[in-house]
């Protein structure tokens, strides 16, 4: 239960959890060690600097003492005090009730129990400057004001150590940071590599950096190429079962000709039918084979969609555009074919369409509705596989296939690191379908 919490006030990044990794050791260490050894340091050398100096003040005081009275006390102090670097007032008129520390002292509050314990008929002591101590005692004439020089009873710099233990952590730390990120920096590339080629970009990699890291890059260079190679033989096992297809098809139309127009019409209406299968498995396997990445505006794209349309007079309508000239690079020749299916699905099934595009910082998202009959939103995902016709939901009377429309836009969608979205249209009643890719 205290990881999961944990957990979720720990940085995100990679760069953020190594320096974590490398920074709270060395924090935690020198913490331990300003406290336990540090503070415990001086306080040694504070109470043997200050015992020391309890014995010049104790021989002030019994000297002050010995006095018959305050003049002859005070000619004694003169004496004394003097050489002993000790300035002295008697009778003291200014003895506060308690004694005085600032609060960041670390060793104000062992000088103060020090002179205590060594010294009896303590008033008060003040270390409000740190330069100098001043303690106030009882005598026979009156209260005596002794002041004195800090230095004499703790160390003069006590914070040249943690100054010294900090800057060389900070400068370990940031050396030891660059060298973590240069061993970070192939981690992270790869990572760049492995999410253009989840959206249909081949980006050059080179594995560099540790053993592990290189074997991971190594690795994913293998999977890459493996999966290219994959697709290549799928689009030329199918543009060969395609080529092949044809020539018999061909020849069955050919041969068809020279029957009569009304025993021949079935019999051709098969043939385009094949013609039809073997065109959509191939669109289905070539996907967006061999489209190059192009800057241009989506709104052009839309534009040729919907002129096309007009010149078969189908009514196909513009919803709307956003960002019509920003320029974005894409795969044209497959979003304008994942377009046409979506245009061709929503005339099929409906009367009227619409066709819009909205471009933003982070995504272009096209979109496609119809005022046909729709698709329940439990069988959105049904729609998207391959071979999968919903045969209660669209009308199959309106036209045929073999379930690979919508289908080929969602390979498209992922190629370009996109999505597919299936939804009813609110403004034509029927399906709504938009292409979202990540920019």
């Amino acid at each position: 239960m205290f990881f999961r919490w944990l957990k979720n006030y720990m940085p995100r990044g990679i760069y953020a959890r190594a320096a974590l990794i490398l920074i709270l050791p060395v924090l935690l260490l020198q913490l331990l060690i300003s406290v336990v050894f540090i503070q415990r340091h001086f306080d040694g050398v504070t109470r043997m600097m200050t015992s020391a100096e309890n014995i010049d003040l104790r021989y002030l005081i019994e000297n002050t003492n010995r006095a018959i009275d305050t003049i002859d006390a005070q000619d004694a102090l003169s004496d004394i005090g003097i050489p002993l670097q000790i300035r002295t007032a008697l009778p003291a008129t200014d003895v506060p009730t308690n004694d005085t520390k600032p609060l960041l002292d670390f060793t104000g509050s062992t000088v103060i129990e020090t002179i205590r314990k060594g010294i009896p008929d303590i008033l008060s002591i003040s270390l409000a400057d740190r330069r100098l101590v001043v303690v106030w005692v009882e005598t026979h004439h009156g209260p005596l004001r002794m002041e004195f020089s800090r230095r004499r009873v703790s160390a003069s710099n006590p914070h040249q150590l943690l100054v010294i233990m900090a800057v060389t952590g900070a400068l370990m730390t940031a050396v030891a940071f660059i060298f973590l990120r240069n061993q970070l920096r192939p981690i992270k590339r790869m990572a760049v590599a492995a999410t253009d080629y989840g959206r249909g970009r081949i980006t050059p990699f080179t594995p560099t950096g540790a053993v592990e890291v290189r074997a991971a890059g190594m690795a994913f260079l293998d999977m890459r190429n493996r999966l290219e190679r994959q697709i290549q033989s799928r689009t030329l096992m199918l543009s060969g079962v395609s080529h092949d297809l044809r020539t018999p098809l061909t020849r069955m139309r050919l041969g068809l000709s020279f029957i009569d127009e009304e025993d021949a019409a079935p019999l051709i209406s098969d043939v385009d039918e094949m013609q039809r299968l073997v065109d959509a498995f191939l669109d289905f396997a070539r996907s967006d084979a061999g489209d190059k990445i192009e800057t241009l505006a989506p709104g052009d794209i839309i534009n040729a969609v919907i002129e096309d349309n007009k010149r078969m007079n189908r009514d196909l309508g513009l919803s709307g555009v956003e960002g019509e000239h920003e320029l974005v690079p894409l795969r044209p020749t497959a979003i304008r074919r994942a377009l046409d299916n979506l245009v061709s699905n929503a005339l099929r099934y409906g009367n009227h369409a619409e066709i819009g595009v909205s471009v933003t910082d982070r995504a272009v998202r096209f979109w496609v509705e119809d005022d046909g009959p729709g698709i329940p939103p439990e069988q959105y995902d049904d729609a998207i596989s391959p071979f999968v016709r919903l045969d209660p939901a669209r009308n199959q009377d309106k036209g045929s296939g073999v379930g690979l429309g919508l289908s080929i836009v969602a390979d498209i969608a992922r190629t370009h690191g996109g999505i597919l979205r299936l939804g009813k249209s609110t403004k034509l009643g029927g399906l709504k379908a938009e292409l979202v890719i990540a920019r």
